[in-house]
């Protein structure tokens, strides 16, 4: 049975869903103002292993995933400029061109990464009249205020407001501006938000019961998951940044409205780390995947690479974890393209590697089995059994590679470093091998001798 870590319980429990055989799930998307980095893709590829793993275990998947392409302001106090706005007008484009390009390119990356497309792409400015819906159920039944700038929730009048993340809101002043505008609590949000004449005319606006604006990030996610998915559905998951704000604001909005449980299950999973912190556009530290394709890796050793660890730990990224990852998932497609198909399945093998899919997607511990079985010299049925774990891997471990034709210039980099480590010149033989890895090819030494392989 499949067991899954709930942030809102604090633990393990076994996945039961609200509809035999089927499960619905939302993941929190991109906002498309800018490229999305390797960190934040690291949450797509967690969410894509958990709808791989339902499929596996034969449940009928149903997944949103939004797309952010109005709301979402430069700072999570629904302070700032919108940060679609602010892209266009720096890049002189519309907004709505803005969207589409960086929608384009982050589609592009979930490819590579062989992540699944949803069966629902959900865009905000799509679902405009859901939101102002849902915003006047909460009006009617008491739970807004209005502010010379929007529309705001009243999260004391919200029972149970703060139980995803455990923070706790007693003691918080009623009106007390403290870098906080006109809320009552510092922990209120906007549902709706008046266009300014201060930020020039918005390229994106709509009338509304409360005049010309805009609906807040929060309340498209509401929204648009109840819409397609119900209002009681069986898992939403997301980056463990939006625990404290975005999701807490999502429960109460969602539970306020509707009177009933929002999500059954929370699963976040944990940042892509440097030294120092998160990777993040804020730091200016970080890589796209076209980046690394730039530097000789590909997309899928990316995914690998987030296979060394668990979903809720931090992964510690460097160039040379994501190159040993390299070296490992090419060893293993070459070794998987010797074998021979025997038309048998290792019941042991698979045995042990569905365990660990369905206890909390431990993909370190898969992985391990996956190389335990390439290992084992007796084992039968390898075919047929890595074919079925590849379904949830999703590394296409059996594609094979074109075969690479060695340039001249290349043989004779490699023939003069050859030279060098002979002669013992260790510090010319390091320069040719990194001028080699430049130009996209990696070698490798084996006693005497050399071999290329193009990375």
């Amino acid at each position: 049975m499949l067991k899954i870590y709930n942030t809102l319980t604090r633990k393990k429990e076994a996945f039961k869903p609200i509809n035999a055989g089927k499960v619905g799930i939302y993941t929190c998307g991109p906002t498309v103002y800018w490229y999305q980095h390797i960190g934040n893709l690291r949450s797509y590829v967690f969410s894509d292993v958990l709808k791989r793993v339902l499929r596996y275990d034969g449940y009928d998947v149903k997944d949103v995933i939004n797309v952010t392409d109005v709301g979402h302001l430069t700072s999570d106090a629904d302070t700032g400029e919108d940060k679609l706005e602010k892209a266009a007008k720096k890049e002189h484009k519309k907004a709505s061109e803005i969207a589409k390009f960086y929608f384009d390119v982050f589609a592009q990356d979930l490819e590579k990464l062989n992540i699944l497309k949803p069966k629902v792409w959900s865009w905000a400015t799509k679902h405009i009249k859901e939101q102002i819906e849902l915003v006047e159920k909460l009006e009617k039944k008491g739970y807004t205020y209005k502010t010379s700038d929007g529309i705001y929730f009243d999260t004391s009048k919200f029972k149970n407001y703060g139980k995803l993340s455990r923070k706790k809101i007693s003691g918080l002043k009623a009106g007390k501006r403290i870098a906080m505008g006109e809320k009552k609590n510092k922990t209120d949000f906007a549902l709706w938000k008046f266009s300014s004449s201060q930020e020039g005319k918005r390229q994106q606006e709509w009338n509304s019961p409360w005049g010309v604006g805009f609906p807040g990030w929060h309340v498209e996610c509401s929204a648009m998951s109840m819409k397609y998915l119900g209002e009681n559905f069986d898992i939403h998951t997301g980056g463990e940044d939006h625990i404290g704000v975005h999701h807490e604001n999502e429960i109460a909005q969602s539970e306020a409205a509707t009177g009933k449980k929002f999500v059954n299950y929370w699963m976040h999973g944990a940042f892509l780390i440097l030294k120092g912190g998160k990777m993040s556009k804020s730091t200016g530290k970080i890589l796209t995947i076209s980046e690394l394709e730039e530097k000789g890796f590909a997309p899928l050793s990316y995914r690998y690479f987030n296979f060394t660890a668990h979903y809720r730990k931090p992964l510690t990224w460097s160039l040379d974890g994501l190159e040993k990852a390299q070296d490992a998932y090419k060893r293993a497609k070459k070794i998987i393209a010797n074998l021979k198909d025997d038309g048998k399945t290792n019941k042991k093998y698979l045995d042990e590697f569905e365990k660990a899919i369905d206890d909390d997607l431990d993909m370190p511990r898969a992985i391990s089995i996956l190389w335990k079985l390439l290992r084992d010299k007796n084992a039968r049925g390898k075919i047929k059994t890595i074919k079925k774990m590849d379904s949830v891997f999703g590394l296409d471990l059996f594609e094979k590679g074109k075969k690479e034709i060695i340039p001249d210039d290349i043989k004779k980099l490699a023939e003069e470093r050859a030279k060098a480590r002979k002669g013992k010149n260790w510090d010319k033989a390091d320069k040719l091998r990194q001028e080699i890895r430049k130009r996209g090819w990696q070698i490798k030494d084996i006693g005497a001798e050399w071999v290329l392989d193009k990375i």
